[in-house]
């Protein structure tokens, strides 16, 4: 008799303390200070995108650089339906990630055609055209970019309970409200790609980026496969975007589909955590918030120090610094592999 585990009671325990950590997360705003909640909606917000990069990138093989294009059009869409359809911006967020589903869904008939460098570079190029297309509309400030009024964002919603609550001022009571999409965002991120991995569809997912051309032989269907978690990462950006832009209340097309804040820091966050794990991201963005908290200052030697940090880690732990601690202590808080249990025997599988 044998049977097919993906968990155990390690895993069980882990999900516990993320589940207490992120209730005590939720009540932090009662007693921090303004400053780190500031800092966190970063850490948050950055955790999400590189979660939805590993997806694309370390468990489905979709080499993208181009993720800033949804990040940017996620900011768009909040800025036009609040501006222009009146909506409030918390229901704006959703909304937004669904236009980048939709939009998701020409661009990968686009760019699933090109393999290898050829799809990366293609991305990039979808996400400059998207930056293109933006700078010309003048409803929108053009290439200069426009800002949410104080009107909008001194009325989202529950910004009035937030300030009886804490007894702080508009500004403060907007970033509490961010803070919480934020870990909510970041949360649900985690919890999706997670049950997506220990899905048929992850299993599908990983025989498409070890081999595809073997999983097509064993009846995935490659293309529809890679095409919903495309579009899926893309809608968890939008929101994430939509979220990034309603905190700033500012945007620009420069800014908003900036190659080096969207994608190569959270290309950056994923390499030296450990690409194709749940727990490596995490890992890489708390380095990298802590590197940016404290020597971004140093301008262009604090970019030099992530290049060579990256450097140094793809050298000497290929797998990301949580991939070597765990298979140098044989650890894995989330696991998403496959135990083939043989009678009291184990065979580890993909």
């Amino acid at each position: 008799m044998f049977s097919v585990a993906t968990s155990g009671g390690g895993s069980r325990a882990a999900l516990a303390a993320a589940a207490a950590i992120l209730i005590m997360l939720a009540a932090l705003p009662a007693f921090a200070a303004r400053n780190l909640i500031q800092d966190l909606i970063f850490l948050f917000y950055m955790l999400a995108l590189a979660q939805c990069w590993n997806l694309l990138a370390g468990f489905s093989g979709l080499i993208s650089v181009g993720q800033q294009a949804f990040v940017g059009l996620g900011g768009y869409m909040l800025f036009a339906l609040t501006l222009f359809a009146g909506l409030d911006p918390l229901l704006a967020i959703p909304l937004a990630g669904l236009v980048c589903a939709a939009f998701a869904l020409p661009t990968a008939l686009i760019v699933f055609r090109l393999r290898g460098a050829y799809f990366a570079i293609g991305t990039w190029v979808v996400a400059e055209v998207y930056r293109l297309v933006f700078a010309q509309f003048k409803g929108l400030g053009g290439g200069t970019g426009t800002s949410l009024a104080p009107s909008v964002t001194s009325t989202v919603f529950g910004i009035e309970w937030v300030k009886a609550l804490f007894d702080v001022r508009t500004p403060a009571a907007r970033d509490i409200i961010s803070y919480w999409g934020a870990l909510v965002l970041m949360a649900g991120t985690l919890v999706f790609v997670y049950a997506v991995l220990r899905s048929r569809r992850g299993l599908a997912l990983g025989a498409i980026r070890d081999q595809e051309a073997a999983a097509a032989g064993l009846g995935v269907d490659i293309y529809r496969t890679k095409r919903a978690v495309y579009v899926a990462a893309a809608a968890m950006t939008g929101m994430i975007g939509a979220l990034i832009y309603l905190q700033k209340a500012r945007i620009s097309p420069d800014a908003a589909f900036s190659v080096l804040d969207w994608t190569a820091y959270v290309i950056f966050i994923v390499v030296i955590g450990g690409i194709g794990t749940m727990e490596g991201p995490v890992i890489g963005a708390i380095i990298f918030y802590l590197l940016q908290r404290y020597l971004a200052d140093f301008g262009a030697w604090y970019l030099i120090l992530l290049g060579t940090l990256a450097i140094a880690v793809m050298l000497f732990a290929p797998r990301g610094l949580w991939g070597f601690v765990a298979e140098r202590f044989r650890v894995t808080l989330f696991p998403t592999r496959r135990r083939l249990v043989i009678g009291a025997d184990e065979v580890k599988g993909g």
